[in-house]
């Protein structure tokens, strides 16, 4: 049994987003960022990693795309809406995801969306090959 004031006397700790910063278009790390940019950085990983492709990541991180190959893109894009906003919901400093925009292309989809962190709004694009 666990003594009461024990649980009385909790505090939830909130930990700083201090990261590295990813430099993609160098593909090099430069420094330290923290807030919005990591979350930026944190948004683009997790929408960028196939879900159970990588030991390092528990089966909790990344989105699972691989079976939308040669998916219709249609249902692609309405799948691709519950993914989304359940991966990155599953962050407890994003409190929602909205305002789905959807591009189809030839071999693609392009879906743009808003954000909503606990450091402000972060407009956010995946595209995806369907």
């Amino acid at each position: 049994m666990i003594p009461l004031n024990i649980i009385q006397n909790y505090k939830k700790i909130i930990y700083p987003t201090k990261t590295y910063y990813w430099d993609r278009e160098n593909n090099r790390i430069i420094g330290m960022t923290d807030e919005q940019e990591a979350m930026k950085q944190a948004i683009y990983k997790v929408l960028n990693t196939e879900k159970f492709d990588y030991l390092i990541y528990n089966g909790n991180y990344g989105i699972k795309l691989k079976d939308l190959f040669g998916r219709d893109k249609y249902i692609a894009c309405a799948v691709l809406e519950r993914r989304i906003k359940d991966t990155l919901l599953f962050d407890d400093r994003i409190t929602d995801v909205y305002d789905f925009d959807f591009s189809v292309g030839k071999n693609s989809v392009l879906v743009k969306f808003s954000v909503v962190t606990v450091f402000g709004d972060i407009p956010q694009e995946v595209n995806v090959n369907v």
